[in-house]
């Protein structure tokens, strides 16, 4: 059989916004490219969304504001896009794999109504600690990755407040939480949700890179925004966890490829089952 039809969506979400995190989902995607080809669809200057009969995999990017508003355009059509996904799922042997990130997480947490999505009290950014729970410990897609684990963190918002009655309906699993912030008495946001057995999402950036990050804050005006939220201390501490090989290059050189990995093989299985 040849593996080159399995083909991934990347669906853009930074509202043209000159960023790193599409060059890094590039080249975590370029890693598989023996077995897969990949084409990227501007969702929110251009209204583009890929036609579902023609891709298997599709991953869903970050993106600046607040994503519970749009124009009225590209963000229907996207719902409506995740619609057709889910129904697509439940009707077909063949299933369609999904990785939201960052914005696109929030945005398909409020879609299916399983928490609140409100603003943080302050910008969070840079190197976080994040916590699997009891179900996160057994998700592939966390495979391989520590508990707690590291990744790169850049919202102004975040999801709350999970309705625990509709996660249970719908099936879906909290596999990851906020560290614990004993100084402070907010809520601990959910970091990762597992939709279904073929939707998963993450707040946080698993693409991410340290080369990125640091290519950032070569802006200096970047630099000492960073420095001023964070301060001196913390901003170090940052730098040295950013060249930690065990913190930031671990989940990078993990979670995309660990949901890749899971996507190809699906595929690859039912599309051998069903040639039988």
């Amino acid at each position: 059989m040849n593996t080159n039809n399995i083909k991934i969506a990347v669906l853009d979400m930074y509202d043209g916004t000159p960023n790193q995190g599409m060059r890094c989902i590039i080249d975590i995607i370029n890693r598989f490219n023996q077995l897969v080809t990949f084409q990227v669809f501007d969702v929110r200057s251009k209204s583009e969304l890929p036609d579902i009969n023609d891709f298997d995999i599709y991953i869903s990017t970050g993106g600046p504001g607040n994503p519970l508003e749009g124009n009225g355009d590209w963000d229907l059509k996207y719902y409506d896009f995740i619609n057709e996904l889910t129904n697509w799922n439940n009707e077909n042997v063949i299933k369609k794999h999904v990785l939201f990130i960052c914005h696109s997480f929030q945005m398909a947490c409020s879609h299916f109504g399983l928490a609140e999505i409100t603003k943080r009290n302050d910008t969070s950014f840079g190197v976080m600690t994040i916590h699997k729970t009891k179900e996160g410990l057994n998700d592939p897609i966390l495979e391989g990755l520590d508990d707690p684990y590291y990744a790169i963190d850049s919202r102004d918002y975040q999801v709350v407040q999970p309705k625990l009655s509709v996660f249970a309906k719908k099936g879906a699993k909290i596999i990851s939480l906020e560290k614990i912030r004993d100084q402070v008495q907010y809520e601990r946001a959910i970091m990762a949700v597992r939709f279904t057995d073929y939707f998963v999402g993450t707040q946080f950036h698993p693409e991410a890179d340290p080369i990125s990050f640091i290519s950032h804050l070569r802006n200096y005006e970047a630099k000492e925004k960073i420095k001023a939220m964070k301060g001196k201390k913390k901003f170090r501490i940052m730098l040295e966890n950013l060249l930690d090989d065990d913190k930031i290059y671990k989940t990078n050189e993990t979670l995309i490829p660990n949901f890749l990995r899971i996507a190809i093989n699906d595929l690859m299985k039912t599309k051998k089952m069903l040639s039988n």
